[in-house]
């Protein structure tokens, strides 16, 4: 009784997508002017994101197993190609089975997101959104299809010269300079709104995920808004090391804990 009074009040696709997107969301209300947003800064010297690397997550909430996750990096030229998958399972599985499948780019160099997908099929749910960021153009470009109501929508509204996205902004801070005690401002495009997210660099942590023990450090994202505060909190531990790998995710929430656990990586 408690899981189903759960999955009536949250949609799992928002639980099983990312860590970032449990909460950023909402923010498409909260949308602020060019002149108050950060630039993105270029990956850190000497830095350079995988040629090829698939991260898999075992995904709880509170003491149920909800999901796994699955996050795939692949060079293509220049670009970084980001592709992830989210499936509930077991009891969830059965009551509400969730499908979600997402996809983005950025430049290597510059960090700047090309543009986010995502297809969900959530129970009856289904919805397809691609979203483009045309730099040339300045503009944000959102289409979106339900393909069980066989409604679309087309959205335009500026961009600034670069910004992230939800996906890729999970692997952004691995690209910078993590010091415990500082923090760094990002331009997040989510939909056609950007927003101003801080990752506050908060302290040096050992984790234990099911593929072991590693030595992390916690950041955790906000939003200078204040929305994302009123709704929750979101931390991703990262490796500490140069190649600053997210082991693990949490988003604590007014209906319960989420918990992104590394369970599998495979470089190849």
């Amino acid at each position: 009784m408690v899981l189903k009074r759960f999955l009536l009040c949250v949609r799992p696709g928002s639980v099983l997508a990312l860590g970032l997107a449990v909460l950023l969301p909402p923010l498409r209300a909260a949308s602020q002017s060019s002149a108050a947003l950060p630039t993105l800064a270029a990956p850190r010297a000497g830095f350079s994101f995988p040629a090829r690397q698939t991260l898999t997550y075992a995904v709880d909430w509170r003491v149920f197993p909800a999901g796994t996750t699955v996050l795939h990096l692949q060079q293509d030229g220049d670009q970084e190609q980001i592709t992830a998958t989210a499936d509930t399972l077991g009891a969830i599985n059965l009551i509400y089975r969730v499908s979600d499948r997402f996809q983005s780019s950025f430049n290597r160099q510059t960090g700047c997101s090309a543009g986010f997908a995502k297809q969900l099929q959530e129970g009856r749910r289904q919805v397809n959104t691609d979203l483009k960021f045309n730099y040339a153009q300045g503009k944000a470009l959102l289409n979106e299809k339900n393909v069980v109501k066989n409604t679309s929508k087309h959205e335009e509204a500026p961009v600034g010269p670069c910004v992230t996205d939800l996906l890729s902004a999970i692997f952004y801070p691995s690209s910078q300079t993590l010091t415990p005690g500082q923090s760094f401002r990002v331009p997040l495009g989510d939909s056609v709104h950007t927003v101003a997210v801080t990752m506050k660099v908060e302290d040096r942590e050992t984790v234990r995920t099911p593929l072991g023990l590693y030595k992390t450090i916690r950041v955790q994202p906000t939003a200078d808004a204040g929305v994302v505060k009123a709704r929750g909190d979101i931390w991703i531990w990262y490796t500490d090391d140069d190649r600053h790998i997210p082991v693990q995710m949490r988003a604590r929430l007014f209906w319960g804990t989420i918990t992104f656990s590394l369970t599998a990586m495979d470089q190849k």
